[in-house]
């Protein structure tokens, strides 16, 4: 089914969310989100209000009752509820929404009950207990309500993840994160820790200064494990002059023992921080992956969103990195831009598969919070955001057609038409760092303005952020260590 969404939805129309007690308050309100896209959750009455949902648990009679009132129809269900058990009271709980929900939209989402953004952790966990192929299948069909399609992609995602960490002991070695959190123009849809280059020029240097302080201590904790990936993100790390990318990669390589390093990738994402001499700097040193992302081939919406660059610089940076010698580049996609039409996506996908890429990561647009879709949408009341299962399924089939397998997967938050993200690549030019990430299955340590050091403790997972302003950051990188260390003391 398709979805279509406008920008300036949001507060327009209100859920009331009433429950007697909050049990299970955050799952609800995420599984009332994918189902009412846009709408504003609130737990008090006001105007605006169109839906209520009361929630009503009853411990002793070991039950809850949830009534759903529209303008339109009143729906009562009650279901018994296991308070003993969190996990099963809480799959319980979702479940009663959910039929509710399907009664009251005629529609059925393709994730089910599923509201976290890593469905292929459900099939990775059970396949590392010992569950069959057909246990997976059940459990996400019947207990989760999962579709087949998402159900099937899930378990060839864990399986193809499965053989990939199995060619390297991952779970005694770490991966190192480097954030460059410098864009030439921050996009409409992005949240993420960036800066304008031309603002912050004089201070890169500086930047840098602060990140090899902590590239010192992350060496030296980690000093008797392997080093099994390297990703440098942002922020567009090519923002950085080619001295620059040459001194922070040179750090790197002396500082850091690469011989177990499987992976090296750098971000080169926006194709106007591209030029010959830094995909030269980058292909002297260590690297073995980039990304150069489009997100559109469509002009117009390059320019909607901030993207100062044309479709013949996309074309022109790519070619450029393979006259340079890049044998694995990735480009990334997004679906549900502003105004896009199936038309649009197929267009885009046509000419991604005329340049013929070693991966492609297809994202379905996450509307957040800090983003100036979201901080601005009055600037986007006009535009149309659609998604649909037949758009996400038309761009696997692009992929199949380029060669690709699906890898890894994960899904966020006010995703549009409630979908996911899949990474599809060529068998053996997968983005190993995307599946370590995404399955927590390995220590990352991250360096840099809005990194995030993921610390794994067997089941246990623990994080240190570093905090997002570049100033603050410089003024407290050794606050920033401390954070780690206590961390892993």
């Amino acid at each position: 089914m398709k979805i279509e969404q406008s920008f300036c939805s949001i507060s327009i129309v209100m859920i009331l969310l009433n429950l007697n007690e909050e049990l299970y308050e955050n799952d609800l309100r995420a599984l009332l989100m994918a189902f009412y896209p846009g709408r504003a959750i609130v737990r008090q009455e006001r105007e605006g209000v169109q839906i209520r949902l009361t929630v009503l648990y009853d411990r002793e009679a070991s039950n809850v009752t949830m009534i759903l009132e529209t303008e339109h129809m009143v729906i009562k269900k009650q279901t018994g509820v296991d308070f003993s058990d969190k996990k099963q009271g809480k799959i319980d709980t979702k479940t009663l929404l959910y039929y509710i929900c399907v009664e009251e939209t005629k529609r059925e989402l393709p994730w089910g009950t599923l509201t976290g953004i890593r469905p292929t952790k459900i099939a990775m966990t059970m396949l590392s207990e010992g569950k069959t192929e057909q246990e997976i299948w059940d459990y996400m069909r019947n207990i989760m309500l999962c579709g087949e399609e998402k159900t099937k992609l899930s378990i060839q995602i864990a399986k193809k993840e499965r053989t990939i960490l199995e060619q390297f002991d991952y779970k005694n070695g770490y991966s190192l994160y480097i954030g460059i959190p410098f864009c030439p123009t921050t996009c409409a849809y992005c949240s993420f820790t960036s800066y304008p280059i031309n603002k912050w020029q004089t201070q890169v240097d500086e930047y840098l200064d602060h990140v090899e302080l902590e590239l010192d201590y992350i060496a030296q904790q980690f000093q008797d494990r392997p080093l099994h990936t390297v990703y440098f993100g942002g922020g567009t790390p090519t923002t950085l002059e080619p001295y620059q990318l040459d001194r922070i990669l040179t750090k790197v390589e002396t500082t850091f023992d690469l011989s177990n390093c499987v992976e090296f990738c750098v971000e080169a994402g926006r194709p106007d921080s591209i030029t010959r001499q830094k995909l030269e700097t980058l292909k002297q040193h260590a690297v073995t992956r980039i990304s150069i992302n489009p997100q559109t081939m469509k002009e117009e919406t390059l320019a909607l969103i901030g993207r100062r660059h044309t479709v013949d610089q996309v074309k022109q940076a790519y070619h450029l990195a393979r006259e340079v010698g890049f044998t694995n580049i990735n480009m990334d996609m997004i679906l549900g831009l502003p105004d896009e039409t199936e038309k649009d996506v197929r267009s885009t996908l046509e000419q991604l598969k005329e340049l013929a890429p070693d991966n492609l990561t297809v994202h379905s647009l996450a509307i957040k919070r800090a983003a100036r879709l979201n901080t601005q949408k009055e600037s986007f009341a006009d535009k149309k955001s659609i998604n649909s299962e037949a758009i996400v399924e038309m761009t696997a089939s692009y992929a199949k057609e380029m060669g690709m397998e699906p890898y890894y997967l994960y899904r966020q938050k006010n995703m549009t038409g409630n979908m996911e993200n899949v990474g599809y690549a060529i068998p053996g030019k997968e983005g190993i760092y995307n599946i370590l990430i995404m399955e927590e299955l390995q220590t990352i340590a991250g360096a840099g303005a809005g990194a995030t050091t993921k610390a794994v403790f067997g089941n246990r997972i623990e994080r240190a952020e570093n905090v997002k302003d570049v100033a603050t950051y410089i003024q407290k990188t050794e606050e920033m260590i401390a954070r780690k260390q206590k961390l892993f003391s």
